[in-house]
């Protein structure tokens, strides 16, 4: 039971970490408003399609997966 308490503690404080980063970058960066993100707005509806940004996103962690299974040998 202890071992799974310490796991879930560390879970925890990963996705806080992670959701801190990803709110200072949101207000910093213009990920979510790069040109090619499909934006819909009408009277009460609004749909956001983020093409770029999810296409940015995936280069991003494929290089940084490369570099960290590169690193790893």
């Amino acid at each position: 039971m202890v071992a799974l308490a310490k796991f879930l503690i560390f879970i925890g404080i990963v996705l806080l970490v992670t959701g801190m980063v990803l709110y200072v970058i949101g207000r910093f960066t213009p990920l979510g408003r790069l040109p090619g993100d499909i934006v819909i707005k009408r009277e009460r509806f609004v749909f956001y399609f983020p093409i770029m940004t999810s296409l940015l996103l995936s280069l991003v962690l494929t290089f940084l997966f490369f570099v960290i299974s590169r690193i790893g040998r």
